[in-house]
């Protein structure tokens, strides 16, 4: 049997799933590095720490400037570490601090929907299928996102990464979408770009649904093998038997 048939509510993935949030991360990250006298990274770098919540985006931010200002130095014929460095664990919580300060300003102007996102959900809430969001992104920037990218209307449920013990790839996340869907995790489908979306789809039992577009730490997604696999957003129309959006969204320059 054909495991769509079963689904029931889907959830959905929000960076790199349903928003293209990397240059407002980006520019986060990069400002946080400049104030602490960093090296900054750039999107092509910093596309592939997303995906597991701030924290652990700005402990891989600062391992990399670290590991590039030891570089440079050394290219410089200077030591490594310079003696009036702060320790790095003191570094990290400055930079983490420093991140929400500058995202709070760069998120809404740094995020733009994906191609036939807004339809494709527009479609999907028509046909009365509950929908989710589960994100690892801290709660506090997610409403406000969902808000101004004016997709807020589609979701019952919403879960950030403060709103849980266990961010993705753990089940948690999903299994408490299910919960509080009345859904069994059969009948939740799961739907996101990353490797730890689909470990977290397979750990609660979810149905999954693989997007090939979206960050997923530079690796192919085939590699984590989700139920099923899509190109585009919109594939999930006829897949659950409704008609393809014929509308597409302009992606942003």
């Amino acid at each position: 049997m054909d495991k769509l048939q079963a689904i029931r509510g889907i959830a959905f993935d929000l960076d790199g799933t349903l928003v293209d949030s990397a240059p407002g991360l980006t520019s986060a990250v990069d400002n946080a590095l400049y104030a602490m006298e960093l090296p900054v990274a750039g999107e092509e770098r910093v596309v592939t720490w997303i995906g597991n919540g701030a924290d652990v985006l700005m402990e891989r931010a600062l391992t990399w400037a670290r590991q590039e200002r030891a570089t440079l130095r050394a290219a410089m014929g200077k030591p490594s570490v310079d003696d009036h460095d702060i320790p790095q664990d003191e570094q990290l919580r400055i930079l983490r601090k420093l991140f929400d300060r500058y995202y709070a300003e760069a998120a809404e102007e740094g995020s733009f929907l994906f191609p036939a996102v807004a339809d494709t959900l527009g479609a999907l809430h028509a046909k009365g299928l509950p929908l989710a969001l589960v994100t690892n992104k801290p709660t506090p920037f997610v409403a406000p996102l969902l808000d101004a990218l004016d997709i807020a209307k589609y979701f019952t449920v919403v879960i950030g990464g403060d709103d849980v013990q266990n961010k993705k790839p753990h089940p948690e996340p999903l299994l408490l979408v299910a919960e509080k869907l009345s859904l069994t995790p059969a009948e939740l489908l799961f739907v996101g770009d990353s490797r730890n979306d689909i470990q977290a789809a397979k750990a609660a039992g979810c149905c999954s649904v693989g997007l090939t577009y979206g960050y997923n730490y530079g690796e192919p997604l085939a590699l984590s093998e989700p139920d099923y696999l899509f190109d585009q957003f919109n594939e999930l129309l006829p897949a659950l038997g409704l008609p393809h959006s014929e509308t597409q969204e302009l992606k942003h320059d």
